[in-house]
């Protein structure tokens, strides 16, 4: 009898991959939010289940927004 190590998860796919966007627009604020804590930290990649060019624009779109003032920088 051969005991399962945990349990596999099911591996995410990056949802701006499917939707076929090529660039995070930092002035949608609707789909920035989903990748944003209550806190206001950005999610890892693991988490959010994005690929690494996507991970790594959303992170720069999300700074941008909170440059601008659209996305707070902490909530209180």
């Amino acid at each position: 009898m051969k005991k399962e190590k945990g349990s596999r998860r099911k591996k995410r796919v990056c949802a701006f991959c499917v939707d076929k966007i090529v660039d995070v627009d930092y002035k949608d604020v609707n789909r920035l939010k989903k990748y944003i804590t209550e806190r206001g930290k950005i999610l890892p990649r693991r988490i959010s289940g994005n690929c690494a060019r996507h991970q790594r624009r959303l992170t720069t779109a999300i700074k941008r927004a909170r440059i601008m003032a659209l996305l707070p920088f902490t909530v209180e």
